[in-house]
């Protein structure tokens, strides 16, 4: 069917009323069941609301505010955190990375922010946003100039584990931030902080993007940033409810904030959710190659599988295999098990193997070379 402009032009604005028209109706929808909502969580949440006193509001806001601005006392906090941290990914040491993750600046201003957004309150979300956005563009500077300098060409899997986020991280970023929200308002919580602020890992994630970008392996950074983005929305939601559940804020007042961090937040779901999936099936993969190896072949009839472990960022894929042994794995047997694992998965894999040689003591001394038979 062939149309001439003027038609296609009617089409073209029929549909865009449509969408128009859809639209509408979304926010309508969306807008009475956040009312809805709203109504409901407030009639719960009435038996467990305290009075707040507007002197302890005021003195919320003065800390939050002075927590969040951009002083040199800040830069100093991210300096050493992202240095820190840097250092314990490229050595793979995970006692190090908790050592930075215990500094946590970039906490104050994120928690400021959710604050800031409740009230409406443009002079600290102003403030939290720049120290926010100075600390994070920072940390990604010293972190790829940390990785250029020392020149390492792998990295380690305290690196790859931090590329690709899933649906478990979004809770633990949820659960530590209401952590921290509980924690500026309730004393008796402030010294959970400490904990809070390694469950969530911040700098950890944004320092990965700087190694990655260093490299200029922009997928890897990606993956760092959809978890640093993860950890920030988790953070700024769970701390928004937070100050409303203590009565820091009212649930009418909050809905639209509130509606408007969940949907933000409710979009990073879609490619969480998708590498929740996809670890998943590798993880299937992973229970499928030991059991055709330990089931159907001979090798392993003679070998004991300590642990396999597989790299997915390679082609194709590396399995790593730890075993031990009381003879060698030779080279023709590796092929022979590629060989099985290639037909019964439909898909190449490279197999290798680190081997522990197993030797047989006992109390009888070995018989020697020239003793009579």
């Amino acid at each position: 069917m062939n149309f001439n402009q003027s038609e296609l032009r009617r089409w073209v604005k029929q549909l865009a009323r449509l969408g128009h028209q859809v639209y509408l109706s979304t926010q309508v929808w969306l807008g009475d069941s956040l009312l809805v909502a709203a109504a409901h969580v407030e009639a719960v949440c009435a038996p467990m609301r305290r009075p707040v006193a507007a002197g302890d509001l005021t003195r919320l806001r003065q800390d939050l505010l002075e927590e969040s601005q951009l002083s040199w006392h800040y830069l100093v906090l991210v300096i050493s955190s992202c240095i820190i941290a840097t250092l314990g990914l490229l050595s793979n040491s995970a006692a190090v990375i908790i050592g930075a993750m215990l500094i946590a600046p970039l906490m104050l201003p994120i928690r400021g922010a959710a604050f800031g957004i409740l009230e409406a309150d443009r002079g600290l979300i102003r403030a939290s946003m720049l120290s926010l956005m100075v600390g994070s563009l920072l940390a990604i500077a010293i972190s790829a100039l940390i990785g250029v300098t020392t020149g390492i060409a792998q990295f380690g899997s305290e690196v790859i584990a931090r590329t690709q986020p899933n649906l478990l991280d979004l809770g633990i970023a949820v659960t530590a931030g209401a952590l921290a929200g509980v924690a500026k308002i309730e004393p008796k919580v402030a010294g959970t902080v400490a904990g809070a602020a390694i469950a969530v890992a911040l700098m950890p994630p944004i320092c990965v993007v700087g190694l990655w970008l260093g490299q200029g392996n922009l997928e890897l950074s990606r993956g760092a940033f959809l978890l640093y983005m993860t950890n920030l929305f988790g953070i700024t939601l769970a701390c928004m409810v937070a100050f409303v559940l203590f009565g820091y804020a009212m649930v009418r007042r909050a809905r639209r904030p509130l509606g408007v961090t969940l949907m933000f937040t409710a979009l990073l779901a879609i490619p969480l959710g998708a590498s929740t999936l996809q670890l998943l099936q590798q993880n299937q993969v992973e229970d499928r190659v030991k059991r055709v190896l330990l089931d159907r072949t001979l090798t392993f009839q003679r070998v004991t599988l300590v642990d396999l472990s597989t790299s997915w960022l390679t082609t194709p894929p590396e399995i790593t295999l730890t075993v031990r042994a009381s003879e060698p794995v030779t080279p023709k047997q590796v092929d022979l098990l590629e060989q099985l694992i290639e037909r019964e998965l439909n898909r190449p894999y490279k197999l290798t193997f680190w081997v522990s040689q197993i030797d047989e003591i006992t109390s009888t001394p070995p018989a020697e070379s020239g003793e009579a038979k």
